[in-house]
């Protein structure tokens, strides 16, 4: 169990332990107890070396001085054995007490990368110690991720500045030919019009994009989670595209194992959104004269596999692990005239993890693309919609 939470594990299966007040008690008993047993022995050798020798009457100033012997050895035992043992108990508990308030000093002052050691002994102090150590690690662990997402947050920006910089600069240019009178013909006053409305819809698709895109990469983003039957849905989903895509040579079909279970927990919304990112990324790149789109899906035991298959150019397998990263693209000459904010697949992917499923590209040059990911399967205590 790696991390901190082997001490979770070992914190909730807290077995018999000596506890701070057991321990006392034991302490007390022993101040007692120890100082009489160790005096009764002590006083028998020193009984047996004066007076064994001893073969007739006992001297009367022997038995004196052995009487006086036994004040003092019983006043030097009980000092002995009472200052050792409180001394053990309190450096037992002090010990522990001072590397915790460093622990805490440490904590207060940010530095979370100090690990908390967790004493031997199964007492209260050794629990506050796997308590502590617990709020280290997810302590640490919250700032990890709040460096992770500042970083995010930055490259977001850096990235949105270089992507709405082109665009404007475009729209700029032609608006400023309108005004010089460059465009001193019908022909290319509608051209230039035209531009920068298009170009205007490129940067309306893109904030939209990223303004998902941000909402989505806040954490306990709510999903409407409900029971889907994926055959059921990627028929009215295809039979609408076939609708959309009329006149166009593009063959849309869906393969799936009769007699097999493709229910799953799904928010509509989002699958809908998944859906399409990953078919209109797939369209925007299939240049072939007979376009095919193949939806195939997979039952396991606990999710089903769900793969979006085309017969476009593909990418390079060593694209195949960037494809859903924020603002990547394979072919830069090629976005560029086909458009598209390359946030796409980064919000497929977003959202998948969302469900608590995985996804993952493969293909290669010539191959085609697929996007495969995953859903758990449903159950019947969920509602269907």
């Amino acid at each position: 169990m790696p991390g901190w939470d082997r001490y979770v594990h070992y914190y909730k299966n807290w077995g018999d332990r000596v506890s701070i007040k057991r321990r006392l008690l034991l302490s007390n008993i022993g101040m007692v107890l120890l100082p009489v047993v160790l005096f009764l022995v002590l006083e028998m050798i020193i009984g047996y070396l004066l007076f064994y020798p001893v073969k007739g009457e006992v001297d009367q100033g022997d038995l004196n001085f052995f009487r006086s012997i036994r004040i003092y050895l019983l006043v030097g035992v009980l000092v002995l054995t009472n200052g050792l043992l409180t001394f053990l108990v309190s450096k037992s508990i002090i010990k522990p007490l001072l590397k915790l308030k460093s622990a805490a000093n440490d904590i207060s002052r940010g530095n979370l990368d100090t690990k908390i050691e967790v004493f031997g002994g199964k007492d209260e102090l050794n629990e506050l110690a796997i308590a502590f150590e617990i709020m280290r690690g997810r302590l640490k662990e919250a700032a990890d991720i709040q460096k992770q997402y500042e970083k995010n947050q930055k490259e977001l920006i850096a990235s949105i500045s270089h992507d709405l910089k082109t665009p404007l600069t475009s729209i700029k240019g032609y608006i400023r030919g309108i005004s010089d009178g460059v465009a001193n013909t019908p022909e290319k006053m509608e051209r230039y019009i035209y531009t920068i409305e298009k170009t205007s819809d490129e940067m309306e698709s893109l904030i939209s994009e990223l303004l998902l895109y941000s909402k989505l990469d806040v954490p306990n983003v709510p999903y409407d989670m409900r029971e889907l039957d994926l055959v059921s849905y990627f028929d009215h989903y295809l039979e609408e595209l076939r609708f959309n895509l009329a006149g166009q040579n593009v063959t849309l079909s869906l393969e799936c194992q009769p007699n097999q279970s493709y229910r799953v927990h799904a928010d509509r919304g989002k699958l809908n959104r998944v859906v399409a990112n990953i078919v209109q990324n797939s369209l925007k790149y299939m240049n072939e004269e007979n376009k095919e789109l193949m939806i195939r899906l997979s039952s396991k035991a606990a999710e089903v596999i769900v793969e979006i298959q085309d017969n476009g150019a593909g990418v390079s397998k060593d694209e195949l692990p960037y494809l859903f990263d924020r603002f990547y693209r394979t072919d830069v000459s090629r976005n560029s005239a086909t458009g598209g904010t390359g946030l796409g697949l980064a919000i497929v992917k977003k959202i998948i993890e969302g469900h608590g499923g995985a996804i993952w590209a493969r293909g290669g040059i010539g191959q085609g693309l697929s996007i495969c990911f995953t859903l758990k399967k449903g159950g019947n205590d969920w509602k269907e919609f």
